[in-house]
C-alpha cells in the first residue's frame, strides 16, 4: 500500500446524494511539494460528512452527516483509509461543524438546524464515550418590541487557547463562550456571550497567536474582532469592519476565515460573487483591513486552507479545488496554479494539525 505522510494528506468533507451532492464520503487529497493536490480517492463512505475534525495525538478523524443528523469517529487504517471506530452517534438537526479540544479529550458538534451544541467525551483510544447538550441559546434581541422569532443556528466551535472554547450562532448573533466540565458527568458550562450586530450572522471563526478571535458573518459580511478584558478575562467585541475590498454585492454569502502561520494576514471566502477576500492583520491583532479581493476559480468557495505559502479554495457548486501561490510580504495571491476536481468538497481539514516535522 502506498504511504501518504499525514503533514501531507487533507481530508476532504463532501456533501453526498442525500444533501444533492456528487460526491459518495470523506475523501483524500495529497499535497505535493510543488502545492499541488492530488485526488487520492474515497478515504470512507459516508452520508453528506460536511465537516470533520482530526484528533490532536491520535489517527481518529471525526465528521458529522449533516443530514442524518449524526457524529461518528473513524480511524485512520494506513495509506489514506478510514474506517468507522464505533458506532454513529445522534447528533442535532443539521450537524454541520466539529472540533477537538487540544488535549484530545473531548468533541464539540454545532447544530444549524436546531441550534444545539453538543460535547461528546472521548475514550483514550479516541473513541466516543457520552454525548452531553449545552444549554440552548436565547436571542439577545428577542424582547425588543415587534421582533420576531428567529431560531437558534449554532455553527461553528472553537477551542481557545485559555483552554475555553467558543461557539458562534449565526441565528442569534451571538458568540458563546463555555467552560468544560470535567469529571464524571462532563458538559460544556456557558460562561459568558459576547453579542454582534442585528442581522449579522457569525459563521466562522479563528483565534489569532495574540489572542483576538476574527469571526466572519455570513449575512453582513464583515469580519468581527473579540478581544479578551484584561480584568475579567471575557470576550468583548472589540472591531466589525468589511471583509471584502469591494464590498458586499447582492446574493453573496460569507463561509471560511484563515490565517498565515505567521498570523499576518487573514483570507474570507465570499459565495455568490465567488471571491476571496485578502486582509491584513493591524493593531497586534485587534482589527483587519481589506486589501484585495481576487476570483476564487470556481462556484461557492464553501471552504478553504491555508499550508505552507499556499491557498486552497474548496468549490462546492464547481466540484473543485482550485490553488493560489500567497505572496509571503504582501499576503495577496497569485495566478492559480492548479485546479483539482473533487466532488462536491464542503471542507479541507489536515490530518494533521500541526506543523510538519523539519528534517
Amino acid at each position: 500500500m502506498e504511504s501518504f505522510p499525514e503533514q501531507d494528506l487533507i481530508w476532504t468533507g463532501s456533501y453526498t446524494a442525500d444533501s444533492g451532492g456528487s460526491a459518495t464520503g470523506i475523501g483524500a487529497v495529497t499535497m505535493m511539494a510543488d502545492g499541488a493536490l492530488r485526488w487520492l480517492g474515497d478515504a470512507a463512505a459516508a452520508d453528506s460528512p460536511s465537516f470533520l475534525a482530526v484528533h490532536p495525538s491520535l489517527p481518529m478523524v471525526y465528521a458529522v452527516a449533516e443530514q442524518a443528523g449524526t457524529a461518528r469517529a473513524y480511524r485512520h487504517s494506513g495509506g489514506f483509509g478510514l474506517v468507522p471506530a464505533g458506532p454513529a452517534w445522534q447528533a442535532g438537526e443539521a450537524a454541520c461543524h466539529a472540533a477537538v479540544e487540544p488535549s484530545g479529550r473531548f468533541l464539540v458538534v454545532c447544530c444549524w438546524g436546531d441550534g444545539q451544541v453538543l460535547l461528546y467525551e472521548l475514550d483514550g483510544d479516541g473513541g466516543i464515550l457520552h454525548r452531553a447538550a449545552a444549554a440552548p441559546s436565547r436571542d439577545p434581541y428577542g424582547d425588543a418590541p415587534g421582533a420576531e422569532r428567529r431560531p437558534s443556528r449554532a455553527h461553528a466551535a472553537l477551542m481557545l487557547a485559555d483552554g475555553r472554547v467558543m461557539t458562534t450562532d449565526l441565528g442569534h448573533d451571538l458568540l458563546r463562550i463555555w467552560t468544560v466540565r470535567r469529571g464524571p458527568a462532563p458538559g460544556l458550562v456557558l460562561d459568558h456571550e459576547v453579542v454582534l450586530p442585528q442581522g449579522s450572522g457569525p459563521r466562522h471563526l479563528v483565534q489569532h497567536q495574540g489572542g483576538h478571535v476574527f469571526v466572519v458573518t455570513e449575512y453582513s459580511i464583515q469580519v468581527a474582532v473579540a478581544g479578551k478584558s484584561p480584568d475579567s478575562g471575557d470576550f468583548q467585541l472589540v472591531f466589525v469592519g468589511p471583509a471584502t475590498a469591494g464590498g458586499a454585492l447582492p446574493g453573496d454569502s460569507a463561509a471560511e476565515i484563515a490565517l498565515t502561520a505567521d498570523g499576518r494576514h487573514a483570507y474570507v471566502g465570499v459565495r455568490g460573487s465567488n471571491r476571496v477576500s485578502a486582509l491584513e492583520v493591524e493593531a497586534d491583532g485587534a482589527a483587519l483591513r481589506p486589501l484585495a479581493d481576487v476570483a476564487s476559480g470556481g462556484d461557492w468557495p464553501r471552504h478553504h486552507l491555508v499550508r505552507d505559502g499556499w491557498l486552497h479554495v474548496a468549490h462546492e457548486r464547481s466540484g473543485d479545488i482550485v490553488t493560489f501561490p500567497l505572496d509571503a510580504e504582501t499576503g495577496l495571491p497569485g495566478k492559480p496554479r492548479g485546479r483539482l476536481q473533487v466532488p462536491s468538497p464542503t471542507a479541507l481539514v489536515p490530518a494533521r494539525t500541526g506543523p510538519a516535522p523539519r528534517d
